[in-house]
């Protein structure tokens, strides 16, 4: 596999479960790489659903995806505040300039007022049972869920505002180049 830089352009796909495609954004750019996890940006990207559709992202996002973490969390920097996107979904690989992972329904959002909410609850129930999820695969995605949620209460530098503002800047500087 090619070393991956900064300044490396990516997409990135989301399957579910049953190996199906479920989402895929056509840019991440790498903007540091750090031992267990590696950190993207990218503005107004297409995302393409599973069905054809397609939309473009409003704001700055900065991601993190983990080597070996039940989850990856994307940072969206709004007008009116940082809000933290947070997917419970296996660790990401990487095949062929494309960001891969298999999402789990179950996600946090954090709001700027740091108030946050788990999302997809039901969603979760339905995919558990129509695509047959084993018990330790449930017992990983709970772990996942408890394990984001103390990190966003112990403050990790991932939910430090200003860091994610320094790789916003980054992202804007590497694509003048």
């Amino acid at each position: 596999m090619k070393k991956i830089c900064i300044g490396d352009k990516f997409q990135i796909q989301c399957y579910k479960h049953n190996g199906k495609i479920h989402r895929s954004w056509d840019e991440a750019i790498v903007l540091d790489i750090k031992k267990d996890y590696i950190v993207f940006g990218n503005n107004k990207t297409l995302v393409t659903e599973s069905q054809g559709t397609w939309w473009r992202t409003k704001e700055p996002a900065i991601m993190y995806f983990f080597k070996d973490k039940w989850f990856n969390i994307i940072v969206q920097l709004k007008k009116d505040g940082i809000y933290y996107y947070c997917n419970i979904a296996s660790p990401f690989i990487i095949e062929e300039n494309t960001i891969k992972y298999i999402d789990y329904d179950l996600d946090l959002r954090i709001f700027p007022s740091g108030e946050f909410k788990i999302l997809d609850k039901l969603e979760y129930v339905h995919h558990k049972k129509i695509m047959n999820y084993n018990e330790s695969l449930d017992k990983v995605i709970k772990y996942g869920m408890d394990e984001l949620i103390n990190l966003y209460k112990k403050k990790n530098l991932i939910f430090n505002s200003d860091i994610n503002r320094e790789y916003c800047n980054l992202y804007f500087e590497l694509k003048k180049h």
